[in-house]
């Protein structure tokens, strides 16, 4: 399914009473997911230990 496709049946899913708004943060995430996705594919996750770490340096 090509992009257009992909946004296309996007919107046809939504409620009838949809902003523009709307529109946009559904596609904002959606684009957000599918980079996680990607990231994830390539091998590019941080262990949960390591993000404890991360979490504690800034917090403190």
């Amino acid at each position: 399914m090509s992009t257009k496709e992909e946004v296309i049946k996007l919107i046809k899913d939504l409620p009838e009473n949809v902003t523009l708004e709307d529109i946009i943060k559904e596609l904002y995430v959606r684009k957000k997911i599918e980079k996680g996705i990607q990231e994830l594919n390539n091998g590019k996750v941080v262990s949960h230990n390591e993000v404890k770490e991360k979490l504690g340096k800034w917090l403190n």
